[in-house]
């Protein structure tokens, strides 16, 4: 990732996603004075350190900032540092994490397909990682499902599971219900894929479906969920974030 970084064409690249995330290979060459075939590489070096992830839509193939990476890196190792570097880095995932009308995030868990499924719809699996909040439902499609905390009359956020898969695929409706503002934003849409590899899965979730200019509370919390996701499976223990158990009451 690191080497992905340091070449400033790069940069460059991942600043034009940053502006615009989503764009196609023709619109990010137009973009930077060179050929296509010297932005197809620089692509390919920045799709291996998973800071770039693609989707096909129809014909065209879209190009997404991921900002899971960075995130693993500043929970793991950043802290450890002066704290300069950690202001440095967080000023970096701040702009890496904004997004338009979509956004999708990319992480590798050595776990297994099932294992992984059980630790998204576990409610006591869940609060580990999400903010101490659980999330209960049927897990059926059709199904409803809340976010809640004992702490709090109301669901932080709610919605339908669109689409249930095990152990493959869940889409859901969100909707924001922790302030006034979020609320205001409306209902978008999270997607869930998991896809095997060797003895590890890939997890792509995807947020869509979001206003212009959404509020980045909608999005911004994913890389450490995802984080904390990833260090529950692989050692058993609890990733300390940022608001990791903002909800936990230190449970």
């Amino acid at each position: 990732m690191f080497r992905a970084l340091a070449d400033p064409t790069r940069r460059k690249l991942l600043d034009a996603l940053y502006r615009e995330d989503g764009q196609t290979l023709s619109a990010l060459e137009r973009r930077l004075p060179m050929t296509r075939f010297g932005v197809m590489k620089h692509l390919r070096v920045l799709e291996a350190a998973r800071l770039v992830v693609t989707k096909r839509r129809g014909r065209e193939k879209l190009h997404f900032l991921n900002p899971v990476p960075i995130r693993l890196i500043h929970d793991r190792w950043v802290s450890k540092y002066a704290e300069p570097w950690a202001t440095t880095l967080s000023d970096l995932k701040h702009s890496l994490e904004e997004t338009t009308m979509e956004k999708v995030f990319e992480i590798y868990i050595k776990t297994t397909p099932e294992r992984l499924w059980e630790a998204i719809t576990n409610p006591d699996m869940r609060r580990k990682y999400n903010f101490g909040v659980r999330v209960e439902s049927a897990w059926t499609s059709g199904s409803s499902y809340e976010a809640r905390t004992p702490a709090l009359p109301t669901p932080l956020w709610e919605g339908q599971n669109l689409e249930v898969d095990p152990p493959r695929r869940l889409v859901q409706s969100f909707h924001a219900r922790w302030s006034d503002a979020v609320d205001r934003e409306g209902t978008s849409r999270v997607t869930w894929e998991i896809e095997p590899v060797g003895d590890s899965c890939r997890l792509l979730v995807t947020h869509d479906q979001l206003k212009e200019g959404a509020n980045s509370e909608l999005y911004g919390g994913w890389p450490m969920i995802l984080s904390g996701l990833k260090t529950l499976l692989e050692t058993g223990e609890l990733l300390t974030t940022p608001g990791s158990l903002r909800y936990g009451g230190g449970e």
